[in-house]
């Protein structure tokens, strides 16, 4: 096994740069690529797809067979709810029809929500030494599972506990991401203001009801939104408005 450059290769100037925490290449070159996030982003699972895909590719070049392409996995950890849908801490998933037959493992998909409640799966540890707030924490994990100790050793000297193991996202992390927090609050404010546009229609027919202001209010779809506006400049009345968004 081996460290590999996270920098997945760009193709033309305009791509898009995919940079994974981690990429590991293993013996039988099988590619791992390890990413950490903190705070809620959004678009993640588009994102984290994308990165899948993009080391995939890599390292396929012009005239090659495509035989060469290798199995790739995407672990994620996160410190924020992604699938509120499952109990489950980690989820695996693989490209299989409806009837659960595989079509390959060349993709496999790793999410690991830390937050979530722990189920007595050999993981557990792991999450644990995650969510370590102080190095005695970590101290008892090795102490519990003698498998942990060696781990427990590079994060005593890395200084790896939960109150400092996320020192870089303040700095090239940060950076890296920031258009994604970005966009999630400038597609916020674009929401609201659709939203604003729409109920300024309707009440020029009457008074918006509060349950249909609320929930015109509440959406985040800016389709949905954009749609509601040609129909509200559109209705003859709140009435006529509700009836054909069936709202």
């Amino acid at each position: 096994m081996r460290l590999a450059n996270p920098f997945l290769r760009k193709w033309f100037r305009r791509q898009k740069q995919g940079i994974l925490d981690v990429l590991l290449i293993l013996n039988d070159d099988t590619r791992i690529g390890i990413e950490m996030q903190v705070h809620t982003q959004n678009h993640w699972t588009k994102r984290n797809l994308y990165y899948l895909g993009r080391m995939y590719t890599d390292e396929l070049m012009v005239g090659e067979n495509y035989g060469k392409l290798h199995r790739c996995i995407s672990i994620s950890l996160l410190d924020f709810k992604l699938l509120p849908n499952t109990g489950n801490y980690h989820n695996i998933y693989r490209l299989r029809n409806r009837d659960g037959e595989e079509l390959t493992d060349l993709w496999e998909v790793h999410i690991i929500e830390l937050g979530k409640e722990l189920t007595g799966n050999r993981v557990d540890d792991w999450i644990r030494l995650f969510n370590a707030t102080s190095q005695e924490e970590v101290d008892r994990i090795a102490e519990q599972n003698g498998r942990m100790r060696d781990v427990a050793e590079v994060v005593r000297q890395m200084g790896l506990i939960r109150t400092i193991r996320w020192f870089y996202d303040g700095y090239w992390r940060a950076k890296r991401d920031r258009w994604a927090e970005d966009e999630y609050v400038r597609d916020e404010g674009i929401a609201i203001g659709k939203a604003e546009d729409t109920l300024q229609l309707l009440n020029t027919l009457g008074e918006v009801p509060t349950d249909l202001a609320e929930r015109i209010k509440s959406e985040r779809d800016t389709e949905i939104l954009d749609r509601w506006h040609l129909s509200a400049a559109r209705a003859d009345s709140i009435a006529h408005f509700r009836e054909r968004e069936d709202l």
